[in-house]
C-alpha cells in the first residue's frame, strides 16, 4: 500500500491509489464503490481522448491529423499517472504523452482485436484531489497541441448501501432499475451540471466544463455517475469525431463532490 496518497480534513478522508480515487469518507461513512467489490473492478478512471465504443468503426477515429486507433474510452486509462504533490489535504497526478507513440491495450486479445493503440496528438493531463470544508474537489487540466481533438469524461463508481436509491437530475428522479434497463450504453443524462445521488447518506456531484452526465451500472450494489462533455451515442461510431471539441492553449474541468455532514 506504499502507493496509497492518504487526505484528511476533519470528518474526511480520501485515499488515492496511483491516481485513481479508491476512497471518500465522511464521518466513516464510505461513498465509493471498493475494488474487488462485485461489480466493475475499478473505482474511478477517465475516459480521454474520446468517450465510448469504437468496435463497430474498427476501432478507428477520425481527426484532423487522419487515422487514430483507439478502443473504448481512449487510451489514455492505459497510461500510468506520475505522482507530482501530495501534502495532508491535497494531491496532483499526471500523465504525459508524444504523438504517435503505441500504447499497448491491456484487452488485447481477449476483448479487443487490436494490440496497440495510437493519438497523433500530443498532451499532458493533470488530475488534483482536493479536501476542502465543503467536500471533495476533482480538477482535470490538459494542455498540448493546439488544436487538437478531444472529449473527456470522469468516471467514477459509488457504493449503494440500499435497496432504492435515487439519483435526482433537476426534476428528473432516477432509479437504479432505470439505469440496469439501459444497459452497456449508460443512460443520459443531458444539459446537466449537478445531479445528487440519495442513498443511506447523500451526495452531491456538481461539475465544471463538463455539460452533462451519463450512469451506468449492471449490478445493484454500486452506480457510476459519470461527467462527461459528449454523449458518445448520440452519433454512430464512425462519427463519433462529431463530438470533439478543440484544444486552445489549455482547458479545465472540475466535479465537486459535496455531502451534508
Amino acid at each position: 500500500m506504499n502507493n496509497v496518497v492518504a487526505l484528511e480534513l476533519n470528518n474526511k478522508f480520501v485515499a488515492i491509489e496511483e491516481g485513481e480515487l479508491i476512497s471518500f469518507k465522511v464521518t466513516d461513512h464510505e461513498f465509493i464503490h471498493q475494488k474487488g467489490s462485485p461489480g466493475w473492478s475499478s473505482s474511478d478512471t477517465e475516459m480521454f481522448p474520446i468517450i465510448g465504443p469504437v468496435n463497430e468503426a474498427g476501432f478507428k477515429v477520425r481527426t484532423p491529423k487522419g487515422i487514430a486507433v483507439q478502443d473504448q474510452h481512449g487510451h489514455f486509462r492505459q497510461m500510468e499517472y506520475d505522482l507530482i504533490f501530495s501534502n495532508s489535504t491535497k494531491a496532483i497526478y499526471r500523465k504525459k504523452y508524444v504523438a504517435g507513440t503505441a500504447i499497448k491495450n491491456s484487452k488485447y486479445p481477449k476483448k479487443s482485436n487490436v494490440e496497440w493503440l495510437d493519438w497523433p496528438y500530443s498532451f499532458e493531463f493533470e488530475k488534483s484531489f482536493e479536501l476542502t470544508d465543503s467536500g471533495l474537489e476533482i480538477e482535470f487540466s490538459i494542455s498540448g497541441d493546439k488544436g487538437m481533438p478531444f472529449m473527456l469524461g470522469y468516471h467514477p463508481n459509488f457504493k449503494i448501501h440500499t435497496e432504492n436509491p435515487i439519483i435526482h437530475a433537476g426534476k428528473r428522479q432516477i432509479t437504479l432499475d432505470e439505469v440496469l434497463a439501459v444497459g452497456s450504453r449508460a443512460l443520459e443524462v443531458s444539459n446537466c451540471d449537478m445531479v445528487i445521488l440519495k442513498d443511506k447518506k447523500e451526495i452531491t456531484i456538481e461539475t465544471e466544463g463538463f455539460g452533462h452526465f451519463m450512469c451506468w451500472t449492471e449490478m445493484e450494489n454500486m452506480v457510476c455517475i459519470e461527467p462527461i462533455s459528449f454523449y458518445p451515442y448520440a452519433v454512430s461510431q464512425e462519427n463519433l469525431n462529431n463530438g470533439f471539441q478543440m484544444l486552445e492553449d489549455s482547458a479545465h474541468f472540475k466535479v465537486f463532490f459535496r455531502t451534508k455532514s
